[in-house]
């Protein structure tokens, strides 16, 4: 009922909003002798302001049209390379011809599949990840779908099809793909390598980045982690599922609802979103354009959400928050007993922000811990100060100071992945 309600009160609010967007233009029209006036400046700013807070935001554009190789302007092509029913393997190409004079070298750049969060907001939410990545990475990105656009007869979609997922898009693309998970993805990296490697597949990450991660929430827990253990399994079960409603494919799918996650977002930092939408407001009527426009480029991805399936969403719960399966190591994928212990030859390198209220310090690196047969010549750490969990794979800190030491790390594990063993025989 609450999906239903929700969908009821967005059309309801339809009217007033294209009104508000409609007087807006109006109080900012060139032709209308109030526009310069204070009056008319506020009138525009609290009109678009309402505007914003009422409009559904869809699926933000990448907007990575090229990039920049020695000062060369390369042509980026964003292709799928694997299209599934909840997920898309998205493939940044970029143009070879180009490349190839920009860097005067026929050795081919490391291949980078990139993890995105399946925790409420769309793969672009990692523009800027994929931005510093792309001059030196050969990028893929994982581009989850809203659940509510899939129909039921797609079936289920849980925690174990989600590593199935990882280990079909990593053999996919092929050897020596170093793969990087950001935030939530960590533990099904973790488990698709860790299988991957009992296997012997001659297709195993060529290396491990894992960034602002859960892998064990039981270390510097934070505001979410304690509330996903205070609140028993029912709870979450009763309280943040509905069914999608008509007239979207999804039709009574049972979904965790973006709007939902929304709301969780906005009230554990709502003294914080309140300030900026007021500042927005000032910014508007002051005729600070720059500002404004930066409030709006931010808040245009924060409030994008998808729509999670409800076996996911309650599966990741359980397994990840409330029971720490993979740091107990009873972590189990269709019947096997998830084994990180089998991972000897796949570089691993974490990464946590000081000031995460997300992962906590020690989250990510309890990584290390549960590959203990991964010589510690192969083991990288790294904690970023001065910076929360956005700030770990977006923004300054993250382009000059993280993602240098994530591109060298990759480069020394590609050096060493020459060298290894590709298969269980060949080791033998």
């Amino acid at each position: 009922m609450l999906y239903s309600a929700y969908e009821l009160a967005y059309s309801a609010f339809t009217p007033a909003r294209i009104a508000a967007g409609v007087g807006a233009k109006f109080w900012r029209s060139p032709l209308n002798p109030a526009a310069d006036s204070w009056f008319g400046r506020s009138a525009a700013a609290a009109l678009d302001v309402f505007e914003n807070a009422t409009r559904r935001y869809p699926k933000p554009e990448w907007g990575l049209d090229s990039t920049f190789v020695n000062d060369v302007e390369i042509p980026v092509m964003i292709e799928p390379a694997i299209k599934k029913d909840f997920c898309t393997l998205l493939h940044f190409e970029r143009d070879a011809d180009a490349l190839k004079k920009a860097k005067k070298s026929n050795d081919p750049d490391p291949t980078v599949l990139i993890v995105a969060p399946l925790s409420g907001h769309y793969a672009t939410l990692l523009r800027g990840t994929v931005e510093a990545m792309l001059p030196d990475h050969d990028v893929y990105v994982t581009d989850w779908t809203d659940a509510r656009h899939v129909p039921l007869t797609a079936g289920r979609f849980d925690l174990n099809d989600y590593i199935d997922y990882l280990i079909e898009f990593i053999q996919t693309i092929g050897p020596s793909t170093h793969t990087m998970a950001v935030c939530q993805p960590g533990p099904a990296l973790l488990s698709a390598a860790a299988i991957m490697a009992e296997d012997g597949d001659v297709c195993r990450p060529a290396s491990m980045t894992i960034m602002g991660s859960p892998i064990d929430t039981r270390r510097s827990p934070t505001v979410p982690n304690k509330l996903s253990e205070e609140r028993p399994y029912e709870w979450f079960e009763q309280n943040m599922i509905y069914t999608v409603p008509a007239p979207y494919a999804g039709v009574m799918r049972r979904v965790y609802p973006g709007f939902v996650q929304l709301a969780s977002f906005m009230s554990m930092n709502s003294d914080r979103h309140m300030t900026a939408q007021y500042d927005y407001f000032q910014h508007l009527v002051e005729g600070d354009g720059d500002s404004a426009e930066k409030h709006r480029k931010f808040y245009d991805e924060y409030l994008s959400v998808l729509d999670m399936t409800e076996e996911f969403y309650l599966q990741t719960i359980h397994e990840v928050f409330q029971e720490h399966a993979l740091a107990k190591g009873t972590a189990v994928h269709r019947g096997r007993l998830i084994n990180p212990q089998a991972i000897t030859d796949i570089p691993l390198m974490t990464v946590e922000g000081e000031k995460d209220d997300i992962s906590g310090i020690g989250q990510t690196q309890a990584a290390h811990d549960l590959c203990t047969n991964l010589p510690d010549a192969m083991k990288t750490d790294y904690i970023q100060p001065s910076v929360g969990h956005y700030g770990v794979f977006n923004g300054s800190r993250w382009r000059n100071e993280i993602q240098p030491r994530v591109a060298k790390f990759i480069s020394d594990a590609s050096v060493a992945f020459a060298k290894r063993p590709k298969s269980k025989a060949a080791a033998e």
